[in-house]
């Protein structure tokens, strides 16, 4: 099974939670996982017994976790000779059940957002541009060059998210990519009513691609200008988009 998603930003999912954890921890890390896209649709998950001891928590734990994201639909679970939990992929949120969504939200909770997003992937990226070497940032080309040709507006949002969340894996910061994924949870959805236009689309991968070239050059502080502007333009037509609900 072909994995989707940076082996950084992957290995951040399967690190421990708090160990104070709930079950609600548990399951909110992988659906989250799940719905950006870094683990794959129908890829197995680890064995029970080794995915517990990957996250830090009891069987019981995970399985009741297990048990809560079979309902929400992001997991299966087969049996018998083969079986396992498996993943599976939600479908495609419809337009105006993310416009209703989007409607909730008010105009100052989405700039707070914006400024909460734009702070964590400035920094990711000035790290990235200090910590990593050019082979590192394979992963971000290949869902960066993915991300400009795709043409469903669900799938842009989603590698858009997947974009930032290795941009944060890159940096080498486990807690920077934690907080990525979390925060993509909360405005992937909602970028697809903007990514849908191809116009947006085209400046987007503009603007990625100046992010990764100076994450190369090790340009660190032009790499987190850079990276907080993609995402403050983003957030700027989110608000824009609002205010005409």
């Amino acid at each position: 099974m072909k994995h989707n998603g940076g082996g950084g930003a992957r290995r951040a999912v399967f690190t421990p939670v708090d160990t104070r954890a709930r079950v609600e921890t548990v399951a909110r890390r992988l659906g989250d996982a799940i719905e950006l896209g870094l683990l794959a649709d129908g890829e197995q998950l680890p064995r029970e017994s080794e995915l517990a001891g990957q996250l830090g928590v009891s069987t019981v734990t995970l399985r009741e976790a297990l048990m809560a994201l079979r309902q929400q639909g992001l997991v299966t679970t087969r049996r018998g000779r083969g079986g396992g939990s498996f993943v599976s992929l939600p479908a495609d949120p419809a337009e105006e059940r993310v416009r209703a969504r989007l409607a909730a939200w008010g105009t100052e909770e989405l700039r707070d957002l914006g400024d909460h997003w734009a702070a964590v992937s400035g920094a990711a990226a000035r790290l990235a541009a200090q910590r990593t070497e050019p082979d590192d940032l394979q992963q971000l080309h290949r869902t960066l060059e993915e991300f400009a040709v795709v043409a469903d507006a669900s799938a842009r949002s989603r590698l858009y998210g997947r974009f930032h969340v290795e941009l944060a894996a890159a940096a080498q910061s486990a807690r920077l990519t934690r907080e990525q994924v979390v925060l993509q949870t909360e405005v992937g959805a909602l970028l697809c009513l903007v990514l849908k236009d191809d116009a947006c689309r085209a400046e987007v991968t503009d603007r990625q691609r100046s992010v990764v070239r100076a994450v190369r050059e090790g340009a660190h502080d032009v790499a987190r200008e850079l990276a907080e502007r993609c995402v403050e333009e983003s957030a700027a037509r989110l608000i824009a988009l609002r205010l005409t609900l």
